[in-house]
């Protein structure tokens, strides 16, 4: 409940999440039938990066700052669709920004004041906003209401508890129990590489199958005080998705690696289908 995300609001973290989100909400519109979002962390909705917290920290200036004066092709519709949004959108606020008149979104956040901001932030149709624990509404949100039949869940805990990864790895295998065949996208972060490895290890145990990690690390994962990467793990990628994640991460190192030893970036199959 300490965890605020407006201290982080925009940084590469916040990148790198969002513009892989944007491509997969994309590729999964390509189909006419409705889709349903569930945002589990759902966070305050929209963050002012000119004062207060954002600024306290400025880590947006290193983040989505060196990306707004002509982005990368492969940036490029998430960095307008952010600018359009009002600078800067979290999750919520980009997946409202794309829903299509079917489809159906859900996000849950459990602080009182960001939940508060974030009813203030979400104006559109189509949308519930819930003050509901995360992992227990993985259950019991699962699956769509209204007779949908696709899913896309992402899962972005503040990793605060020392058993956040585990936690995580149970909640997807909670979810994807509810409903196999929902798109499951769970950002976490890479401080060092042990709790990384863990929490793959649990994935693999678990028996969730056709699992990808994308990953991208600005400086060598040795540090475990801070934060020198960031993963997306996806369950049931949709087609084409190593691919444009590879293009995204790339464009991303490029923008805002400052070219420190052990930086890069990978998309890495977990489990076999």
């Amino acid at each position: 409940m300490n965890y605020r995300h407006a201290f982080h609001a925009g940084n590469f973290g916040d990148c790198m999440k969002h513009a892989l989100l944007v491509w997969l909400l994309r590729a999964l519109q390509r189909k006419p039938a409705g889709l349903f979002v569930l945002d589990s962390h759902a966070g305050a909705g929209r963050y002012d990066l000119a004062g207060g917290s954002a600024e306290r920290t400025a880590e947006w200036r290193d983040g989505i700052a060196r990306l707004l004066d002509d982005p990368p092709e492969a940036l490029a519709d998430y960095v307008t669709l952010a600018r359009d949004c009002g600078l800067y959108p979290g999750s919520p606020v980009l997946i409202e920004a794309l829903l299509r008149p079917q489809d159906r979104l859900a996000c849950c956040e459990l602080h009182p004041e960001d939940h508060a901001a974030l009813r203030a932030a979400m104006r559109g149709g189509g949308v519930a906003v819930h003050r509901r624990d995360a992992w227990e509404a993985l259950g019991a949100l699962l699956p769509p209401p209204d007779g949908l039949r696709r899913a896309l869940v992402l899962v972005d805990p503040p990793y605060e508890a020392e058993d956040e990864f585990a936690r995580l790895a149970a909640g997807l295998a909670r979810g994807h129990a509810r409903f196999p065949a929902g798109v499951f996208a769970a950002w976490y972060p890479i401080k060092h590489r042990a709790p990384v490895r863990r929490f793959h290890t649990a994935i693999r145990e678990s028996g969730l199958r056709d699992v990808l990690a994308a990953e991208l690390w600005l400086r060598e994962p040795l540090d475990p005080a801070g934060l020198n990467g960031c993963g997306l793990l996806l369950v049931n990628p949709p087609f084409g998705f190593a691919t444009a994640a590879e293009e995204r991460l790339a464009a991303l190192l490029a923008r805002l690696g400052a070219g420190e030893a052990g930086q890069g970036f990978a998309v890495e199959r977990i489990v076999d289908e």
